[in-house]
Order: C-alpha cells, then structure tokens, then sequence
C-alpha cells in the first residue's frame, strides 16, 4: 500500500496516555484555533463515547467517525466487504507465519546477548549478524504486508467504491475546515486500517496532535510490544505502515507499563534491532513537539543501545 504523502508538512505533538488528560494544556499552548479534527476509531464501538474528548478540544471537536463511516460500507458495499474479509484473513495468516520466524530468531539473539563467556569481539560479531537477521525478517514480512495492500487496492480501488469516495470527500472537507487534527489511541489494527482507508495523510491540517496508538499510527512502521501480558512476553513485532508523519521513530506508549524496562539486554535488542529510527518512551505526562522531520526535542526520552532509557542528548 502506497501511503500518500500529506499535501502540508504538519507540526506534531506526540502525547503520552490521556488518562490524565493534558490535551487541552497542549492545544492552548500550540495556538491552535478554530474547528479540530478528532479521531477516536481506535475506540471501535465506543467511537462515539466522546464527550470528555469534546470538552477538551473546547466545544470546537469534530469528531470524523472513522469507525462508523467504515461500517458503513461493509453494510452498503456488500462485494467490499466481502473482498476486505478475505484480505483480513490472509493478512492475519502472514503475521502468524512471520511471528513464527521472529520467535526463533528472537530466541537465538537474546541467548547471544546473554551469555557471559567467550570473546567479547566473537561475542559483538555474532550478535549483530543476529540482530541483521531479526531485521530482515522484519523488513521482509512489512514489503509482503505492503504488497498484499497494494494487490487489494488494485483489485479494489476505494476511490471507485460510491460509498469510500462519498466518505472521503467529506472526510477532506471536515480536514479542510480544521487547524488540527487529534488522533486518540485504543486498537492500533483498526485505527490505521481506516486511517488508510478514508486518505488521511494528504489532507492532514497544519497541526497534529496524537497519543498512545494514535501516535504509532503516524510513524512509518508501526511495532506492536508487551513484555508483561498475561500469557507471558510476546515478540515484539512489525504490524504494517503507519501514516509516515513521523519516519525514524518506533512509538512506545505506556513504555514502563508493557516493557520490561529493567531487563537491560532485552531492551538494548529492542533499540538496537530497529536502529537507526529511534525507540521513543511516551509515558504518563510525556508531550513531545516535534521539529523538522520529526526530529525529537531535548526532553525526549528513548532507549539508548545499551538498553537504558534517556533523554536524547545523551545519546547523541
């Protein structure tokens, strides 16, 4: 899938979780004024559960009803939906069969990284050449994710669809009117496919402002994480393309809440593995405007090679 560049090069402001909101602060301090945007897809179902959003964004939220206007089509767009199903099915048959090649290298690279005996220049060596097969197992599975989108929009081009097209034009026109556009978190998978969907990125307004997975839906690669989940740690993955707003970077939301932050090796592979873009820790209060490019401001904190979690200047 061809992610379409935005047509303006926005500001971004990437939040820590909202739980205790500091939107509102935010926005007052970006000078942003008129309509904004909002987008709560993420939240599925509960999409229009938006009230304590609206109250923040001041009274001036419109909210884009991604999650609603995708529902839309599968009920008006029976042969879509049906072609979509297929596509979902097989797009989640890939991620399996990739998690399986990722756990056995992931194994092998955290076993290396471990052990205490032998060389440290054989050591060093050896671990790279894991790390290098960890990162083109990544890269390989994320071309087969982008070729399977590509086929499906070949196949099924939304712009032709009367009910996609209808939605995207008043999607563009609410984006038009707006000097923001706010993306919440909730369940990454869904928010980025409708994202895609409606063409967001080349309609995005002049500021951005996205938290939790709306913030990894921005970045070029979007890389699912949970050390500490019920079942036991999972491998930390590659899902799919996110809108490209802000390449270079891997988003961590409530980073000390789902990584093993004290496990120094396996952060340092997590670092290094996705190196050069940049592990960034959104956490609890964490608001971070963004420069030209995306680069990252001074107060910023990501994961350093070794595994420990800095401010950005101590890494440069």
């Amino acid at each position: 899938m061809q992610v379409e560049p935005s047509t303006v090069t926005p500001s971004v402001t990437l939040l820590g979780p909202q739980r205790r909101p500091t939107l509102d602060r935010v926005l007052t301090s970006l000078g942003v004024e008129g309509q904004i945007a909002a987008v709560t897809a993420g939240w599925q179902e509960r999409e229009a559960e938006d009230a304590e959003l609206m109250a923040l964004l001041g009274g001036r939220g419109v909210n884009l009803r991604l999650h609603a206007r995708w529902m839309d089509v599968l009920a008006r767009d029976a042969e879509y939906a049906r072609a979509e199903r297929e596509h979902t099915t097989v797009l989640d048959e890939l991620q399996q069969l990739y998690l399986v090649q990722l756990d056995h290298a992931a194994r092998a690279t955290y076993e290396i990284a471990q052990r205490v005996d032998g060389h440290p220049r054989t050591k060093a060596t050896v671990l790279e050449d894991a790390l290098e097969v960890m990162r083109v197992i990544d890269t390989t599975h994320l071309t087969r994710v982008r070729e399977l989108h590509d086929a499906f929009y070949a196949a099924w081009p939304p712009h032709e669809r009367d009910t996609v097209a209808r939605h995207r034009d008043e999607v563009a026109q609410a984006l038009a009117s707006s000097g923001c556009l706010c993306i919440a978190g909730g369940h990454v998978g869904e928010l980025v496919k409708v994202l895609h969907l409606f063409n967001i990125a080349p309609a995005v307004p002049g500021t951005v402002v996205a938290w939790s997975a709306g913030a990894m839906a921005l970045t070029s690669r979007v890389v699912l994480f949970h050390d500490k989940a019920a079942q036991g740690p999972g491998q930390t993955e590659v899902y799919d393309e996110g809108l490209g707003l802000v390449p270079g970077l891997v988003v961590l939301p409530h980073a000390r809440r789902r990584l093993r932050t004290d496990d120094l090796t396996r952060m340092s592979v997590l670092a290094r593995r996705f190196a050069p873009a940049r592990c960034v820790v959104l956490d609890d209060g964490v608001s971070l405007q963004l420069g030209d490019g995306g680069a990252l401001p001074p107060a910023a904190r990501v994961v350093d090679a070794d595994g420990r979690i800095v401010e950005t200047g101590a890494t440069t």
